[in-house]
């Protein structure tokens, strides 16, 4: 499936075996955007197997705005106890600070939910940095509902490592 209601020459296309360095790019893009680039420890090797591998954990696809990558949105399936059935949950949504106000990160965001559509999932969510209120302004826009009564949990690093020594 391919998706271009962006602007004209933009194409959201699944990512492929050969995309992993241009992913990886990406995500280094993203990292540093965040101020998180001490937390990026991916590499191709890595990213291979975990989207290509004999057993895919997440999907990639990839906006190509005049043949060029610009974006990306990384995504999984979950599940939800209450509904019984799947979801897609979206791990990371980039857009390259050059291709902004084009409509790419809104093109991605309808692929996905389309996506979610064709394999009957339940929901489809993400996960927003608070202190990010544009992007949280965009989602609303599009009829996204903030969680506020939840709290994401993480373990991770030495305390997984150590998690099942308590």
């Amino acid at each position: 499936m391919t998706y271009s209601k962006a602007a004209s020459h933009t194409l959201i296309l699944p990512a492929t075996e050969a995309d992993v360095p241009v992913i990886l790019e990406l995500i280094k893009a993203l990292a540093e955007f965040e101020k998180l680039s001490h937390l990026v420890v991916a590499t191709e090797a890595l990213l291979r197997d975990a989207l290509f591998g004999s057993s895919p954990k997440a999907e990639v696809v990839l906006a190509w705005h005049q043949e060029r990558p610009v974006g990306f949105a990384l995504f999984f399936h979950n599940f939800s106890t209450f509904l019984g059935r799947h979801g897609l949950y979206l791990e990371d949504l980039f857009v390259r600070p050059e291709a902004r106000g084009l409509g790419i990160g809104k093109a991605l965001l309808l692929y996905l939910g389309t996506l979610a559509r064709q394999r009957n999932c339940g929901r489809y969510e993400w996960a927003v940095l608070d202190w990010n209120e544009h992007a949280i302004r965009f989602y609303k826009s599009l009829g996204a509902e903030p969680l506020d009564d939840w709290t994401l949990m993480r373990v991770t690093g030495p305390a997984l490592e150590q998690i099942t020594e308590k």
